[in-house]
């Protein structure tokens, strides 16, 4: 809730304009549910910041398909999960989350997972760099099989493409005990604002127009074919039976498609396919 916070305040003070509504819900089952979502900014379209601590009587399909074995078992969560959509399309939209279950089986198990990813719509590459640097800082000796996780995970197979540049993304992390485990999830936590931010700050002011803001929403929708297609977090949220209006809090307001589309060869946005769609070692 801390770092819920401190995203929150850091994300008002970048738009300078308007503010994030604030709930917090509690569950009947004893959880709760604190989102925070502000729209139509002067600088962000649209962002959420959602904290939730969820008590179930058993783990949705989604959190059990790579370990079935815990399916049936009460389970505890908590996790934040954030999406930050610009309104200039020169500032990457970005994703991150943390999360963790303690599944009360016989023998209790638990895990941390998440991670945080880039999604640009112009590419500049020291913003990249920028970026995967705060990522190699956070995972430490990880990153490269984080980074490699990431590239696997954010990739829409129905079009043979990553949705972004990546980031770091794990699963199942028990590594060197619970306390060793949790400073590994603080320190990705930690990492996600300086990592943004002074992107977000170079990219704000730069002018565009029709074409780039055009540009923007067509890629959007590739970010919301991923979300409601493939993204275990938006199953996993629905078949949960969380609130509706948190789980998709992630789409963007705005959204385009268009039929059999490929950008102008030799122009900056089919750059964005050329030099920055395909996985490659950025530092």
């Amino acid at each position: 809730m801390a770092l819920q916070d401190r995203i929150v305040g850091t994300l008002e003070d970048l738009d300078d304009q308007a503010r994030f509504s604030r709930e917090d819900i509690p569950a009947p089952n004893g959880g709760l549910s604190r989102p925070r979502v502000l729209e139509n900014g002067l600088q962000i379209e649209k962002a959420a910041v959602q904290f939730t601590h969820s008590v179930g009587a058993t783990l949705p399909p989604a959190a059990t398909e790579r370990n079935p074995h815990l399916a049936g078992h009460p389970f505890q969560a908590a996790a934040i999960s954030l999406i930050v959509h610009p309104c200039n399309p020169y500032v990457p939209t970005t994703h991150a989350n943390l999360r963790f279950f303690l599944i009360e089986a016989d023998e209790p198990e638990w895990y941390f997972g998440g991670g945080f990813d880039l999604t640009p719509y112009y590419g500049f590459e020291d913003d990249v760099v920028h970026w995967h640097e705060h990522a190699a800082a956070a995972a430490g000796p990880h990153y490269p099989d984080m980074k490699k996780a990431c590239d696997e995970y954010f990739y829409l197979t129905h079009r043979e493409e990553c949705r972004g540049i990546g980031g770091i993304f794990f699963d199942d992390w028990t590594e060197g005990g619970f306390d060793e485990a949790f400073a590994f999830v603080r320190s990705v936590g930690d990492h996600f604002l300086p990592a943004y931010e002074p992107i977000f700050r170079r990219r704000m002011n730069m002018k565009y127009g029709e074409r780039e803001r055009d540009w923007q929403l067509y890629r959007r929708g590739r970010y919301a074919e991923f979300n409601l297609a493939i993204d275990r977090g938006t199953r996993y949220g629905i078949q949960s039976g969380r609130r509706i209006e948190s789980v998709l809090a992630s789409l963007p307001p705005l959204a385009v498609w268009k039929y059999d589309y490929h950008p102008e060869p030799g122009s900056p946005e089919a750059a964005l396919y050329e030099r920055f769609l395909s996985p490659r070692d950025w530092i």
